[in-house]
């Protein structure tokens, strides 16, 4: 008797065939959220190493962790962490992970069919890089704020807010709901300590920006395509954003000592 896989869902992909290049490409074509997925897949298996580290080897985690941390102060030492720190989740903190990863399903999936692919993963990115800066104008005002690390997707998350915010208010859906459900997130960091409401600051600025620039934005560009848009203001985003922290790094007072990366 031929061998056959067993599953709950008889006509379920496995695992090794929903990732394969085929189903990748037709998914990609057909409009599925192919970032969306792929972003939480690494966020979920970075998070599953942290948290293997943190139990069988607690010092590797948090050298792991350390790595991947965004703080201001090192920003121009370690420019990697403007991207690692977007997949990075506290390790072995369920509440974390579970509820980015929840948020970015029911955002991202509807903003990354409506945008495309590309544009919807210049828009998270830039998010993201967004949530950094941010960190960076608000150590310009607190001294503590060059020593502030942070990391998860929070930041990157709030852009897809203010993107599905700009895109709702074009197309005429009343977004009356979504504000008030976005206030209180703005305003959990008061009840809920260790949160970088800088972060989702600076996203949601980056994210809202941007989303403008794709639907409306300068009239020379409208008749440019989407693909076109994208690549023209996510330069002109990511160009500011460089700006922003170049500027802002300025006032770091720790920024002339190229030894201090070893002591984090």
């Amino acid at each position: 008797m031929a061998y056959q896989r067993f599953s709950l869902f008889p006509d379920s992909p496995s695992f090794k065939d929903f990732f394969s290049a085929r189903s990748m490409r037709y998914r990609w074509r057909n409009g599925d959220p192919v970032i969306t997925v792929t972003i939480m897949a690494i966020c979920v298996a970075v998070w599953i190493v942290e948290t293997l580290l943190k139990i069988a080897w607690p010092a590797g985690c948090n050298a792991f962790v350390g790595s991947g941390v965004f703080m201001p102060a090192l920003a121009t030492h370690r420019p990697w962490t403007f991207i690692t720190s977007m997949f990075l989740h506290q390790p072995a903190s369920l509440w974390h992970i579970l509820f980015n990863m929840l948020t970015l399903w029911c955002v991202g999936p509807v903003l990354e069919r409506m945008m495309g692919h590309l544009p919807y993963l210049a828009l998270y990115v830039l998010s993201g890089l967004g949530g950094s800066a941010g960190m960076m104008v608000w150590a310009l005002f607190s001294q503590d704020g060059w020593l502030t690390s942070a990391y998860g997707a929070s930041g990157a998350l709030f852009g897809l807010f203010a993107a599905i915010l700009v895109v709702y208010q074009r197309i005429g859906i009343d977004i009356r709901s979504m504000l008030i459900w976005m206030l209180i997130n703005f305003l959990m960091p008061i009840i809920t300590p260790n949160i970088a409401w800088q972060a989702h600051v600076g996203g949601f600025i980056v994210g809202g920006a941007f989303a403008w620039l794709l639907v409306s934005g300068l009239h020379a560009l409208r008749g440019k395509s989407l693909q076109q848009r994208t690549l023209m203001y996510g330069v002109i985003m990511l160009a500011v954003i460089i700006v922003i922290v170049v500027v802002c790094n300025m006032s770091n007072p720790l920024r002339a000592n190229p030894l201090l990366g070893m002591f984090f």
